[in-house]
């Protein structure tokens, strides 16, 4: 047999993934599957922006593109940061990649040397700190408490840094906590990161999912210092209900950017062409639908969030922007289940689904073995039922 890559010791599929494909599963062998695992909105893709994948097919955009991206989707989320975030970027600061997931893939393969460490905020999104080592470094992890809303301090942040450290990695608003950091807050973590010449990896994918009026700002904007040492990572996937369009997109020093689009060329190419000129339309087009999503994930977080607190021994704060709960369950620890103990967060995952038919992801994964997450990219209805029947198997364990 032949002897697999060393960097591939400990990997293992992502959980997310996994947890989904398991409902997808239970529910084609009839099982009745309630499923919170996956980070996908239900919304469908907007009809403007399905039409302009279908002319670019019509058209003949159907061949290799440049690498890093037509020069029309590039000028596109150029008029983004410009209208929205105050930032200016030119064509070669901009790399479009194969969804959100590959822009921070390259980034880290274009970064990273032996012995580098990146600092993680826990709760994190499970694949930075897989992502961090098999490009070569070392995640530095830095818990954050559920009673300062999942943010790291300045002092943590501060006290985490050694002459190794190469990189910060800013989620806001985050998976899977949902917490969001405020523009002071973000000034503390530059100020930070531009004293000890940290590139600052400032991971905005759920942007334009915010709530309750909060104002969502990227910490590349403060200052052109914090520009200039910051690669912003965005995409389509989560905005514009676009997750199997894969179109991501990075914005940074022309160096980064360069790295990143010649490891491209040697891995996957250029992004789908019809992706790249549907996103063109997302970007550039109307963007009232956004709206409308926005109105109805504040419904479902409202309710979520309500139904979790209202179950004995489940706790849940309420997230400012994303669309996940990260409810704490560490007070069911060491309850039982037909003589079996829950003895975390997996074992606590593995009765609901096998016993309810509750999909929902631990939060050991994310770095916090006391939560749980769940989507509320589902209907109110999957919600309601959901967080009932959860309710429901709670009572059963003694």
């Amino acid at each position: 047999m032949i002897k697999l890559s060393d960097r591939l010791a400990g990997l293992e599929e992502s959980v997310t993934l996994a947890i989904t494909a398991k409902a997808r599963a239970m529910k084609a062998e009839g099982r009745d599957v309630i499923g919170f695992g996956a980070g996908e909105p239900d919304f469908d893709t907007p009809e403007n922006i399905k039409e302009a994948g279908i002319k670019a097919i019509r058209d003949g955009h159907t061949k290799y593109t440049a690498v890093g991206g037509i020069n029309e989707l590039k000028d596109a989320i150029i008029g983004k940061f410009n209208k929205e975030n105050s930032l200016a970027y030119t064509r070669d600061e901009i790399l479009v990649s194969c969804g959100g997931k590959h822009s921070i893939f390259n980034l880290f393969q274009a970064i990273l040397n032996p012995g580098d460490e990146v600092i993680i905020p826990a709760p994190y999104w499970v694949s930075y700190p897989v992502m961090v080592a098999l490009g070569g470094g070392t995640p530095k992890v830095v818990h954050t408490k559920e009673s300062d809303g999942f943010r790291m301090s300045p002092e943590a942040f501060r006290a985490a840094i050694n002459p190794r450290t190469k990189a910060v990695v800013i989620n806001s608003p985050s998976n899977p906590t949902g917490a969001a950091y405020t523009e002071k807050e973000l000034v503390k973590i530059a100020e930070i990161a531009l004293e000890n010449g940290l590139l600052i990896i400032s991971d905005e994918i759920y942007e334009r999912l915010s709530y309750d009026g909060f104002k969502v700002t990227s910490i590349a904007s403060l200052s052109e210092e914090a520009k200039k040492s910051t690669v912003v990572l965005n995409g389509v996937s989560k905005t514009y209900s676009m997750t199997g369009w894969r179109i991501g997109y990075a914005a940074g020093p022309k160096n980064i950017i360069k790295a990143m689009t010649n490891i491209q060329s040697q891995s996957t190419s250029n992004p789908t062409s019809i992706s790249q000129w549907a996103a063109v339309e997302a970007i550039s087009g109307p963007q009232t639908e956004i709206d409308k999503m926005v109105a109805e994930f504040v419904k479902r977080r409202d309710s979520i969030v309500a139904g979790l607190n209202a179950i004995d021994g489940i706790s849940c704060i309420k997230p400012q922007g994303a669309f996940y709960v990260f409810p704490n369950v560490s007070k069911l620890f060491g309850r039982k289940y037909k003589g079996s103990p829950i003895k975390g967060s997996v074992d606590l995952a593995t009765y609901l689904i096998d016993e309810a038919g509750i999909a929902v992801v631990p939060g050991e994964p994310f770095g916090d073995d006391n939560f749980i997450r769940l989507s509320y990219a589902t209907s109110m209805d999957h919600i309601v039922k959901g967080v009932k029947r959860i309710g429901e198997a709670v009572k059963e364990l003694k």
